[in-house]
Formats: structure tokens, C-alpha cells, sequence
């Protein structure tokens, strides 16, 4: 890949990084960014009429996002050609990343400060929100009226300017912080929105009657909502819900003295630049012969148990609608998932030059290293011989770097939607990441080069697999 191209991707990467403050966000920008390219919306509470030749995306909850190309030709023009019971040639990944959600009910008032209640979601680093400047993203639910009736609508909403902070507390009034900064999650991370005195002497509020005046049946501050209200151009009374969380207002940006570095807030959806790209075009197509698919799942870092999580049928009822839009004939759906393959594309955990000591010895993944294949013989990642063989070949093939990660005995094992999805429908799966540090901080760091290779990875599985996989025995 030439230099323009890399930094094209990166840029790409970037740019979709910084349009993506949170789940709902992510998929809105990957849905305009497939709509721009010919991907067409099919809604999963309607009938789906699929057409050989055509692209197709769905969402769940906005904040799950199926999309899917396929090209359907008869057997007799070529061997390569899809046809149904063919395999789902699929990356997965997430589209959440552990933050500070807001409470259903965020009015705090302590000692003459306006905080923000939030109940904190996933496994973050919660040291690293101190002292940021924070803001909210997320999505609200609008009360409209047109001619006498009523709707209710979802509309995404992000306030880009810092409007609070979780200050720490000095040193002269904690000692020993440097021995060990321990943070009550409960009482010590709230957001500090603004203080009561200026929120009742603010001009603009008083005059509209919005001072702050909290009672008992106050869900969130006045304050909070009618900025909230001015984003989406409503008055505060038509939010009727919400679901907002803190986000950092540093953007994602290329750093360090050879600008080798991103500093981002979650990193997963490299597969998308890619698939986006491995199906722009109807040649991208001509020697497919399966559907190639991407899956960004919400609530991986919660388990993935609710309704748009990697846990549900999402996946199943999207292979199981897609197949019996071709045929009727019962079997076909497991015939196809038998010869699926899906690589689980979360993130992989860097040597940390400070920390040597927590990898394992002869596992340890460099940054500017390529792709990190996981293993775990519990379970905690699905990949096996079989699977690592498949996607490493593909590296050997292409040329690319890639790496091993397996975690220390003595250490317990983070997880992915792989197990889930291997367990839950039956496909065998790869797991693979590319290395990053600081993960879960609220800016975590990964390689320029990681970038271009996770890229290059996945749009060469794209166009390869097919070929490849008709080279291998297993299960005959």
C-alpha cells in the first residue's frame, strides 16, 4: 500500500472515530457511510424482498449494525459463484466502549455544585475521566406534533463543547493518592455540570422561567436539558427520555515525535473501512461465493445479554432471513453456517514497556506488529488450529506481520463476542485484534501501521477466503 493510501485509511479511521462518541453515533456514521456506496436499508419488523446483486445493511436499536453483500449467479457461469447454502464470510466487532452513563435520574446538589448522577458501564480504566473535559452524546426520545397528532421520534444528539468535569482531589488533602488512587465509583465520579449560583443568575434561563428550581419529581437539571433541547432544536417539555453518556471532547488524533501513534476512544471498527471497500464495486464481487458480511454488536462490555448484544438471534435471524430469501428448502441455513467463517475483530493487548512482566514470555504483541491472533484453551477466545491456520495463511499470502496472544497462566482472561456467537450459531470463528495500550482508558493508543495492516487484513480475508477455504478437509 502506498504512503497516500495509508494515510488515506488512517484518515478514514480517524474521521469515523471522531464521528462515533458513542454505539448510536458509530452506527449512524457506518449507515451513511454504506448508503453512500449502494448499501441499501432492509428494517428487521418488515418483510425483506432481497435482490440478487445488491447490498443490504439493518440496525437493532441503532446501535447494532448487519451489513451484507451478495452477489447470485447460477453454478453453471462459474464454480466461484454464490449460491444458497453457501457460506456467511463475516467480521464481527463491537460498538460500544466502557464509559459514565447517565442515571434516570442525574440531578445531584451537593455544597453548591450542580453533578451530573451516571452509573458507570463496562470495565473502564475510572482513574483516566478525572480531570478530562467531558461532555454528553447519545440519543433522546422527541414528543412531536403535526396537525393535531402526535409522534415520538429517536434523534441522536451530541453537545461538542466541554460543559463538565470530575475534578480530583489535591494531593495536600489526600497524602497518600501517589501510594495508590483508589476511586469510590459511587460518590467520587460525578461530573461537575456548573454551580447553583450561576445557574440561577444566568440571564437567558431566568427569563425563560428555567432557573433552577429542583424538586422531588426533577429527573436531570433544567440546565442540562435545555442545552440537550438546544441541540435538537426542541423545547426541553418534548424530551421525553434519553439515553446519554460522558464523552471526552479531545478528538482522535495522530501523535508522538513521528506521528506513529493514535490516540483514540475506542478503536473496533476497522472492519467496516474494509468491507466498505472489498464490496464498493460489482468486480469487488465477480469471484465471490458467499455473502460477505460485517456485525458490530452493542453491549460487549457488558456481557452481550440484551436484544441488539452478540448474545441475541441478531446474527442467527440475519443469516436465516438472508438464506430464505433464496430458498424455501429447511436445510440450506445449516448447510450454510457449517461453511461460514467469522473473525471476532475486537482489540489485543500490547507488550507495555513499563508492565513487561504481565505477558507472557514468548506471547507478547508489538505495536506496528499486525493483527494478534488470541488463543485460550478455556474457552475465553474461540479460535482454534483450524481457524488461526485459515486467517494466518491469509497473512503469509498477502505479506502481512501478524502476532500471538495467549494470557498468563496466573492471570485471568478477558473475553469477546467469539464464544458467544461460536456457541450461540455454530461458525467457527478466529479471534483477532490489533494491539493497542492503554486499553479501556478513556484515551487509549494504537499504531499508525495497525491501522493499514488490521485494513489490508480484513480486505484480503474478504476476497480470499472463498479460494482458500476450498483447499481445506476437516469434518469430511
Amino acid at each position: 500500500m502506498a504512503d497516500t493510501e495509508v494515510c488515506s485509511v488512517v484518515s478514514d479511521f480517524i474521521d469515523f472515530l471522531n464521528a462515533s462518541p458513542t454505539a448510536f453515533h458509530a452506527v449512524d456514521e457506518a449507515k451513511k457511510r454504506l448508503q453512500k456506496v449502494g448499501y441499501e436499508q432492509v428494517v428487521e419488523r418488515e418483510d425483506w424482498k432481497l435482490e440478487a446483486g445488491k447490498r443490504y445493511f439493518l440496525t437493532r436499536n441503532h446501535s447494532t449494525i448487519v451489513a451484507f453483500a451478495i452477489v447470485f449467479y447460477p453454478l453453471i457461469f462459474c464454480m466461484l459463484k454464490y449460491v444458497v447454502g453457501n457460506g456467511f464470510h463475516i467480521v464481527g466487532a463491537h460498538t460500544d466502549s466502557p464509559c459514565l452513563k447517565l442515571k434516570p435520574v442525574s440531578v445531584v446538589k451537593r455544597a453548591g455544585y450542580l453533578e451530573v448522577g451516571v452509573q458507570t458501564y463496562g470495565g473502564g480504566l475510572w482513574h483516566t475521566w478525572f480531570d478530562r473535559d467531558l461532555t454528553v452524546a447519545g440519543r433522546a426520545m422527541i414528543r412531536e406534533e403535526k396537525g393535531g397528532s402526535v409522534s415520538y421520534s429517536h434523534r441522536l444528539v451530541r453537545i461538542e463543547e466541554p460543559i463538565m468535569r470530575v475534578p480530583t482531589l489535591a494531593s495536600h488533602l489526600d497524602r497518600g493518592v501517589n501510594d495508590g488512587f483508589k476511586v469510590n465509583t459511587q460518590s467520587h465520579l460525578l461530573p461537575v455540570l456548573a454551580t447553583s449560583v450561576k445557574v440561577e443568575l444566568n440571564k437567558e434561563f431566568a427569563e425563560n422561567g428555567l432557573a433552577e428550581k429542583t424538586t422531588n419529581k426533577s429527573r436531570h437539571h433544567a440546565f442540562l436539558l435545555q442545552m440537550i433541547a438546544n441541540k435538537l432544536r426542541c423545547q426541553p417539555d418534548q424530551i421525553c427520555d434519553f439515553e446519554l453518556q460522558a464523552c471526552d471532547t479531545q478528538p482522535s488524533i495522530v501523535a508522538n515525535a513521528a506521528k506513529e501513534f493514535i490516540f483514540p476512544e475506542g478503536l473496533t471498527i476497522f472492519a467496516y473501512l474494509a468491507l466498505i471497500d472489498a464490496t464498493s464495486s460489482d468486480n469487488d464481487l465477480e469471484n465471490e461465493s458467499g455473502v460477505r458480511m460485517v456485525a458490530l454488536f452493542d453491549h460487549e462490555e457488558v456481557g452481550s445479554n440484551s436484544a441488539e448484544g452478540a448474545g441475541s438471534l441478531a446474527m442467527l435471524d440475519a443469516l436465516s432471513r438472508i438464506t430464505y430469501s433464496f430458498t424455501s428448502d429447511s436445510k440450506m441455513l445449516a448447510k450454510a453456517i457449517q461453511r461460514s467463517f467469522l473473525v471476532s475483530a475486537d482489540m489485543a493487548h500490547a507488550l507495555h514497556p513499563n508492565y513487561m512482566d504481565k505477558h507472557e514470555e514468548s506471547h507478547q504483541p508489538k505495536l506496528h506488529g499486525g493483527l494478534v491472533i488470541k488463543h485460550n484453551a478455556n474457552q475465553r477466545y474461540a479460535t482454534n488450529a483450524v481457524t488461526s491456520f485459515i486467517f494466518r495463511e491469509i497473512a503469509v499470502k498477502h505479506n502481512l506481520p501478524i502476532q500471538d496472544f495467549v494470557v498468563r497462566n496466573d492471570m485471568p482472561c478477558g473475553s469477546t463476542i467469539s464464544p458467544i456467537l461460536a456457541s450461540g450459531v455454530g461458525i467457527c470463528t478466529v479471534d483477532v485484534g490489533a494491539p493497542q495500550l492503554s486499553m479501556h482508558s478513556i484515551r487509549e493508543m494504537c499504531a499508525v501501521d495497525d491501522v493499514k495492516h488490521s485494513y489490508e487484513h480484513f480486505k484480503a480475508f474478504f476476497h480470499k477466503f472463498s479460494q482458500l477455504d476450498t483447499k481445506i478437509s476437516v469434518d469430511t
